[in-house]
Order: structure tokens, then C-alpha cells, then sequence
């Protein structure tokens, strides 16, 4: 990985407006803005954009953290925007469903760790974009669910997503249901990582991503596949991974950086190395 330098006041905030989705750095983390009306409704639009966004943040290896949001908007995102199925039938495959599904694994599978700050309602796809990311920061009063069930729909990525969080049982009652979530329950369940108060969320998510920041880069980027991969793959190939991940730790620079620092009683500066 690159050295990282510390950038220049002028160059903390770059953005890059895209319409729907805005694209800012801010040192080491990079964040992604929702912005497509009051309710961030979930459009082919904007979904192109956001994959750009995505693109660009996944190729970036100074970025250590990247948080998505739902901007100024009421809600995070309360799914997608209905009259767009008008039109879908036989080629919905075609024209929504296998693009949005890429575009979920791409927000998956980003290098560096991910958040979701929740700062409203995160509904149906809105809660599928959610959970393609590794944690999640909600604000009190905001509600998560894959409510479909009420139109006669399916989360599919989503159902596939939240089994793995909270266990068969309980996400078959979420989607049979298509009940809503608290902000309690969902701590409870393990659907988040931390609750905010109102208005809040980002600024909880900003505070996460400070501490992982100052974490180890290339570590965090090694966790986070050994812990994809103890979903995805068999134990053995699983464990196989992970004693090269240890190699690669112990060849890098950071580690013994890290190691020296803790003699030292200082605060270790990590180079991504």
C-alpha cells in the first residue's frame, strides 16, 4: 500500500457531486452521500451513480474507513421507488435485479472497512444498501425493516444478508411479516453497532470511523476478508487464507511499527506498509 501523507486544509474535503450520490474525502476516510429527494428512494439513476462512487473509493489504498449516508434527506433510504416496476416483468433480471445485486457485492466488498450511518428510516432496498456494509451506526427513532411483504415483494439480497446476522428464525419473521425494527430491537438483534441520538448518526459513524482509522490499514483490510471468507468458505480453505493474511502481517512494516510503539508507550503512526 501507498504511504499515507496528511493532506493540506484546502485538501481535506473533495468532493464529487454525481447528482444522487455525492463523493467526499476527508483524509483517510471517504464518504458517500445519498441524495435523491426527501425519502433517498432507491432509482436505477441513482444506483449507477452510487456503483461509480464505489468504484472510485475501492481503488483509493489510502482510504482506511468509508461511510455512507443519507445526507440532508429524511430518511437514509426508504427503498425503492415503486413506479419504476410498472415496466418489469419477464426482464426485470435484466433491467434491475442483477444490476442492483452488483452493485450490493461492489458495496461489500470495498477493501476498507464500511459504515452505514442510518440517520432516518432504512426500508426495503434502503436496508439492503445497509447491510452490504459492515457496520451500522442508527439514530434513535429511525426504524429498519424489508417490509416488501406488504406489496407481495422480496428482499431477496437482503434476506440473504440479515440470515446471516440474526439466525433463520428471526429473519424469516422480519420477512414473512415485513415488520419494522426499532432502535432498540435492532441493537438487540445485532442489526446495528450503535445507536446515536436523533440527528446524530453520521456524526457517531464519523467518530467510529476516527478510531478505525487509527487502527492498523492493512490489518483491518485482512480482517475484514478473514471474516467474509469464514461465511463463504469452507473451514479449512477459511483457516488456509487466513495463515497467509498472518504472513502478510508479518512482513509488513506496520506491525513492527506498531510493535516498537507499544515499548515505547507512545501512540504507534501507521504507514499502511
Amino acid at each position: 500500500m501507498e504511504k499515507n501523507t496528511a493532506p493540506s486544509r484546502a485538501e481535506a474535503l473533495v468532493a464529487r457531486a454525481t447528482g444522487t450520490v455525492s463523493l467526499t474525502f476527508n483524509g483517510l476516510v471517504a464518504e458517500i452521500s445519498l441524495s435523491n429527494g426527501p425519502m433517498n428512494l432507491v432509482t436505477r439513476p441513482m444506483l449507477r451513480q452510487l456503483n461509480k462512487a464505489i468504484t472510485t473509493v475501492a481503488a483509493r489504498s489510502d482510504i482506511r474507513c468509508v461511510i455512507l449516508h443519507g445526507g440532508s434527506a429524511k430518511a437514509f433510504c426508504a427503498g425503492s421507488d415503486i413506479k419504476e416496476f410498472d415496466d418489469l416483468r419477464a426482464d426485470a433480471s435484466e433491467y434491475k435485479i442483477l444490476f442492483e445485486d452488483m452493485v450490493l457485492r461492489n458495496l461489500a466488498q470495498v477493501p476498507m472497512p464500511s459504515i452505514a450511518a442510518l440517520n432516518g428510516h432504512a426500508l426495503g432496498g434502503g436496508f439492503e444498501i445497509a447491510l452490504a456494509c459492515d457496520l451500522r451506526v442508527l439514530q434513535r427513532g429511525a426504524k429498519i425493516g424489508l417490509p416488501e411483504s406488504h406489496l407481495g415483494g422480496l428482499a431477496g439480497n437482503g434476506a440473504v444478508r440479515i440470515t446471516r446476522l440474526i439466525g433463520p428464525a428471526r429473519a424469516k419473521e422480519m420477512l414473512y411479516t415485513g415488520m419494522t425494527l426499532t432502535d432498540e430491537r435492532a441493537l438487540d438483534w445485532g442489526l446495528v453497532n450503535r445507536l446515536t441520538d436523533a440527528g446524530e448518526a453520521l456524526a457517531g459513524a464519523r467518530a467510529l470511523a476516527a478510531t478505525i482509522c487509527q487502527r492498523g490499514p492493512i490489518s483491518n483490510r485482512l480482517a475484514k476478508t478473514l471474516v467474509d471468507a469464514a461465511q463463504d468458505m469452507a473451514m479449512d480453505a477459511a483457516l488456509y487464507l487466513s495463515t497467509t493474511a498472518q504472513q502478510k502481517i508479518f512482513d509488513s512494516e506496520d506491525l513492527h511499527r506498531g510493535v516498537k510503539a507499544f515499548f515505547e508507550k507512545t501512540n504507534p503512526e501507521f504507514e499502511g506498509r
